[in-house]
């Protein structure tokens, strides 16, 4: 398991890079259930720091748990090219939303095997590459919440 990999699914070591890294993530109550290389999940709880007035979950909190579920294979991949260093960057976000987001969500995207080839692009010519990945809400009932499509920019500093 590569470090960055240890670092999210480690309760702890998460706990801190999110202190760091993300305070609002923090606050909350982000978790990574699962990260390989071809997908990663990460789930949210329906709380007193994710409501909204509506009795259901905030946007703007599936979002951020959507943003990362995304963010998280990009940033593995950009850990694996080390020595080699990648800037990234969301350029564009679109949402739909089918059901209240009530109770645990969880955010998966498999899309992992669509960054293999950009990445490829990217640490061998001096394009940038822009991906989009996409990434659906479910709730503990195994139905759609949500659904994000996240456009990321990506180019090696030179």
């Amino acid at each position: 398991m590569s470090k960055f990999r240890e670092q999210v699914t480690n309760s702890f070591k998460f706990k801190l890079f999110k202190l760091k890294q993300l305070p609002l993530a923090y606050v909350a109550g982000l978790k990574v259930t699962e990260i390989n290389d071809e997908k990663a999940t990460v789930s949210i709880t329906h709380n007193h720091w994710t409501k909204n007035p509506f009795r259901s979950m905030y946007f703007a909190a599936q979002a951020m748990a959507a943003e990362l579920s995304t963010g998280l294979l990009v940033m593995d991949r950009v850990n694996q090219a080390k020595p080699k260093r990648v800037s990234m960057l969301v350029y564009n976000m679109q949402a739909e939303f089918s059901k209240k987001a009530t109770g645990t969500i969880s955010f998966t995207c498999e899309q992992g095997e669509k960054l293999d080839s950009v990445f490829e692009k990217i640490l061998t010519s001096d394009e940038g590459e822009v991906i989009e990945l996409l990434t659906t809400g479910i709730n503990q009932d195994g139905e759609v919440v949500s659904t994000f499509r996240f456009t990321w920019t990506m180019k090696e500093k030179k």
